[in-house]
């Protein structure tokens, strides 16, 4: 495959781009044209003409060397040099100047800009020695190519999105499906295997896309069949049909009761909880028998589960609680004449508080509306106070049980083990991910915690990401690492990656994260 001639231009100043990393010259094609490189870092084997960057927008011919557009990205503790993290900067001089003194405690080179060294029965491109409080520590890093990986996305509302196992569609394509509902959020799978590799070129093609645009925690338009349009991006409030998400609901209908039976009951009758899976009703709840409230003999439409718990009260939209009513009354379908009685006061009110109604009965039992008083609508009040703000999580799931593992050690098992076994810390640009129980290396991380522009692609079509393993030095021998292509993190920023031939490495600092632990101190490792 060669380059893209048309948009793939930008590279036409090269040489702007300060000193990228130089890459291992790969074996000549002799069908290739003489003016072009053939880049190895993916499947794909791209043959770039001078001036050009591959179809990734990631390697490039400058001068008939290939090299990496993209900078490596390392974290620093403490202040980080202003010039230093707003450009590029070559290796041989430390980031406040010659002759500073970096360690472990200090330094962390990420997998973002490091590159790949696919297929991956060569060592990695950087294997990083270090000491940390005294111990000698292994950072092996490197960018993981993922066919087997996927979004799981957390939206916090108790609006209606759509049916379970509905599809998902990012410009007209399937990309992913509603999956089960957890407490007070919707959930969506997006991307996977079969959606990159197992469909059309285009769905492959917008999948990937997608997955790399909400990793990068950009925006993106989502329509769900049957249901909602949303938009959603990492660390925002997702917008539903147009409207922007305010907050998450404090709990079910029932839960709503619980939390707050005392207040409800200290000024109204009745109370119901307003929830598109577990109405909850004052009186009859548990929580309005221990304070002694007098039964209203309210009526509630849907199927009763344990006293003062409906489910099925309505349909699932966008309207009260999740469900898809605009009058409160609808759910109401009568009262019970010997227990009711005129001027009962009713509250009417959703699991976030947006939506609150007051009602007193009349002579014939019939509910009319009324202002709310002010010690209702302080109760209503606290119930939204107690909302979390309504927020988008993305969360990067992707198999790295493959043959990246052969870029860390010569015996892959190895290094699977050790990571069960609590040896070896795995991060993704330097945060922490959970790795999942069974077999393989199923990692799973949260993108808002990651460094901008973590991800990247191949149109094979894949998703590049950062992978980083963080372990003690013995261990790491013990496991059969690539011992020979060890450099200490002076050599390392001296040098750059072991196959750049010598040649410096473009770099750019950023400030570690302050919510994540510092990779090689954390968990069990120094211990």
């Amino acid at each position: 495959m060669t380059e893209h001639a048309g948009e793939h231009t930008r590279t036409d100043g090269m040489p702007e781009l300060g000193q990228p990393s130089a890459l291992r010259a790969p074996p000549r094609n002799e069908r290739m044209g003489a003016a072009k490189i053939e880049c190895n870092a993916c499947p794909v084997l791209c043959q770039i003409s001078e001036g050009r960057v591959g179809a990734c927008d990631r390697y490039a011919n400058q001068a008939g060397l290939l090299v990496r557009v993209d900078p490596v990205l390392m974290l620093r503790r403490g202040a980080v040099p202003a010039l230093a993290s707003e450009a590029d900067t070559p290796f041989p001089a430390a980031p406040d100047g010659p002759g500073t003194a970096l360690d472990g405690s200090e330094v962390f080179v990420t997998g973002v800009g490091s590159s790949t060294t696919y297929p991956d029965y060569k060592p990695a491109p950087f294997i990083v020695a270090s000491q940390v409080a005294g111990v000698d520590m292994v950072t092996v890093v490197t960018e993981g190519i993922f066919s087997y990986c996927s979004l799981k996305v957390k939206i916090d509302t108790d609006r209606w999105l759509g049916p379970e196992q509905a599809n998902v569609r990012c410009k007209g394509e399937v990309v992913g499906h509603v999956t089960t509902a957890e407490y007070g959020s919707q959930m969506l799978s997006l991307g996977g295997v079969h959606h990159l590799t197992g469909g059309s070129k285009k769905e492959g093609r917008i999948a990937t896309e997608m997955m790399q645009a909400l990793g990068n925690k950009q925006a993106v338009d989502f329509q769900i069949d049957g249901g909602a349009q949303i938009t959603l991006q990492a660390g925002k409030a997702p917008v539903v049909d147009g409207v922007l998400e305010r907050r998450m609901r404090v709990g079910c209908g029932s839960a709503t009761i619980g939390i707050f039976a005392q207040q409800m009951a200290d000024c109204a009758d009745e109370v119901v909880v307003v929830d598109y899976h577990i109405t909850g009703v004052l009186t009859e709840h548990q929580a309005g028998r221990c304070l002694h409230m007098r039964p209203s003999g309210i009526q509630v439409r849907g199927r009763k589960s344990t006293p003062g718990r409906y489910f099925q009260v309505a349909n699932p939209g966008t309207g009260w609680g999740g469900t898809d009513i605009d009058d409160p009354l609808s759910i109401v379908e009568g009262w019970d004449g010997s227990e009711a009685w005129p001027g009962l006061r009713l509250l009417m009110v959703s699991t976030t508080g947006e939506h609150a109604a007051w009602y007193v009965l009349d002579e014939t039992l019939k509910p009319q509306p009324a202002a709310l008083p002010p010690a209702v609508q302080q109760v209503v009040d606290r119930i939204g106070e107690n909302c979390e703000p309504s927020m988008t999580t993305v969360l990067f799931l992707g198999g790295a049980g493959g043959s990246l593992r052969a870029g860390v050690t010569d015996n892959p098992v190895q290094l699977t083990r050790a990571i069960k076994r609590a040896l070896v810390n795995v991060t993704c640009g330097g945060a922490p991910a959970y790795v999942w129980p069974g077999g393989g290396i199923t990692i799973m991380v949260d993108v808002a915690r990651m460094p901008d522009h973590s991800f990247g692609t191949v149109p094979t079509p894949a998703i590049v990401a950062p992978i980083e393993f963080t372990l003690k030095l013995s261990d790491y021998q013990a496991l059969g690492g690539h011992m020979g292509h060890l450099r200490s993190l002076a050599a390392t920023l001296q040098q750059g990656a072991w196959h750049n031939d010598g040649a410096p490495t473009a770099r750019r600092w950023v400030a570690v994260n302050a919510d994540n632990p510092w990779p090689p101190s954390h968990g069990p490792l120094l211990g």
